[in-house]
């Protein structure tokens, strides 16, 4: 008897303990109980039960976080940190361990990271860093209910766009930077040689091809000398508008930014035939040399010997390229630009968390790290610091605002740069005295035609096409390129070649899975 009563006491406490630890789960909201979402509930209750009478969060024990940046330090970066450092401690009665990847092997590191399981409190993160791939892995913690405590400013101002572009699965994973970037592809060009040709500003495809001409007739010079490939495959893409879906489909692109849905595998388009027709006439009449896909120089290296015209960049990047002309090339009165954005008129810029900072799960100070980020973007006396270096040495500012970096009469080396990428901020950003004039305009013109980005956070797991799309990227490399760039003597029959090489290599597979996942997504965004 007393056996029996001790094996039903047994099953009573047994049940009770159950529905005890299913009431805690369904106190938790989603109810779904994974893992980080139990994290973040814990993380949440202990900084709870540790705030002051006042209802700030208790600082009183001290910390020492241990946060990882992409790439390099600088050479006076422990001066700067160890500055860091000093008002940390007197403000939030922390201190942290900056640690880089560097730039060598900073992907291997990255993964190691996120797998290995060290105690990261921050580290950087970003699109092209594989964020949403990490994230779906669930190597981030979820700071929806931490961030309107521990980073109140940082939750009031970023942008709601941008906060969606870091919620994966209903967590907020990540913190973006908040600084609009616009990186459309375009030409830089010399604009000295327009004017002396008198030929028409460029604003088209087919002023364009007035330009090259002429500086190839007139001129006598190859206008894309070097390696031509990346201005001709960004001016086809941008012209037609086709848009690249999930990294490595090669030749799927979506037919338009309206129309996200139209999925299409571009070789079969009445486009590319336009476009390799175009491109052969555009060979044959010397605009690059017939050894273009073999050579690795830069069109831009001959521009800087008077010997190109033409080089692709996108717009930070022609700013940067016409300011180092402007600065270091006397002999060329006056570099142009004209971006892509202008074929349709819009633009698009990066999505928030093409740089921001994540909390790896295993975080022991996720709430502190927050803090620490919050004073870093919203406190000028941190973001210069942490971003510029020590001001006098590595920088200073004029009443404008602008920075210069180094100072004037300084060493070259002590111009300060690091990854801050990630906790950029634009309401505290400097920009340079010595920038392209026509940079601020140009900003300016995209942020009027300005759309959201929507096919970045589209991510492919090609896994089950695998083979398929191993032998389309080598049909395409093989036969696509040398289209593309109008490198064959006969269009018509490259044409029909190129599609039965595709066709056999299994593009309608590749096609299908990437219409599914686009579906999918669009489905989930509610885009049409």
């Amino acid at each position: 008897m007393k056996k029996r009563l001790f094996k039903l006491l047994s099953i009573c406490m047994t049940v009770a303990m159950l529905t005890a630890m299913l009431s805690a789960c369904g106190s938790g909201g989603s109810g779904n109980g994974s893992s980080e979402e139990g994290k973040t509930a814990d993380s949440s209750s202990k900084e709870t039960k540790a705030t002051t009478d006042d209802g700030k969060p208790d600082t009183s024990k001290k910390v020492v976080l241990n946060w990882y940046l992409l790439g390099d330090a600088h050479a006076d970066t422990p001066k700067v940190v160890a500055e860091w450092n000093k008002m940390l401690e007197k403000d939030l009665n922390t201190t942290v361990k900056l640690n880089f990847t560097t730039w060598n092997d900073w992907q291997t590191k990255y993964n190691l990271l996120l797998a290995s399981g060290e105690k990261v409190d921050m580290l950087f993160a970003s699109s092209w860093a594989d964020f949403f791939k990490y994230s779906k892995q669930g190597a981030f913690l979820d700071l929806t209910e931490l961030l309107p405590k521990y980073a109140p400013e940082t939750w009031k101002e970023v942008p709601e766009q941008d906060w969606k572009d870091v919620t994966v699965g209903g967590k907020i994973l990540a913190v973006p930077s908040t600084y609009p970037e616009y990186t459309p592809d375009g030409l830089v060009y010399r604009e000295d040689w327009r004017e002396e040709l008198n030929v028409p500003e460029i604003t088209d495809l087919d002023s364009i091809e007035k330009y090259l001409e002429a500086v190839k007739t007139v001129k006598k010079v190859t206008p894309i000398k070097g390696k031509a490939w990346n201005e001709v495959n960004t001016l086809f893409h941008s012209y037609y508008d086709f848009k690249n879906i999930g990294g490595d489909s090669g030749v799927i692109v979506a037919k338009s930014y309206d129309t996200p849905r139209d999925v299409v595998a571009y070789p079969f388009t009445t486009e590319f035939e336009e476009w390799a027709k175009r491109m052969k006439t555009w060979a044959d009449k010397g605009f690059w040399t017939s050894n273009t896909l073999s050579i690795q120089q830069e069109s831009g290296d001959f521009i800087k010997t008077g010997t190109g015209a033409v080089y692709w960049r996108n717009a930070p990047g022609a700013s940067g390229f016409i300011s180092d002309i402007e600065k270091n090339y006397k002999q060329i009165k006056k570099m142009g630009y004209f971006p892509f954005t202008r074929f349709h008129n819009y633009a698009v810029p990066n999505l928030g968390i093409n740089n921001g900072m994540a909390i790896p799960k295993n975080s022991e100070n996720p709430e502190r790290s927050l803090m620490v980020l919050e004073k870093l973007r919203n406190d000028p006396k941190y973001y210069n610091l942490m971003t510029y270096g020590i001001e006098g040495e590595n920088y200073t500012l004029d009443d404008k605002g602008e920075i210069t970096s180094p100072p004037a009469g300084k060493d070259p080396k002590k111009g300060y740069s690091i990854a801050s990428w990630g906790w950029r901020y634009s309401k505290n950003d400097h920009p340079s005295s010595s920038r392209w004039a026509g940079e601020d305009e140009l900003i300016a013109e995209f942020k009027a035609e300005s759309k959201p980005e929507i096919f970045s956070p589209i991510l492919m797991d090609y896994q089950p096409v695998k083979s398929q799309l191993a032998a389309v990227n080598q049909v395409y490399q093989q036969f696509g390129m040398p289209l593309m760039m109008g490198l064959v003597p006969d269009v018509d029959k490259a044409i029909e070649n190129y599609r039965n090489k595709l066709k056999a290599a299994g593009v309608d597979e590749v096609l299908a899975y990437v219409q599914k996942e686009v579906n999918a997504y669009a489905d989930e965004k509610g885009l049409k």
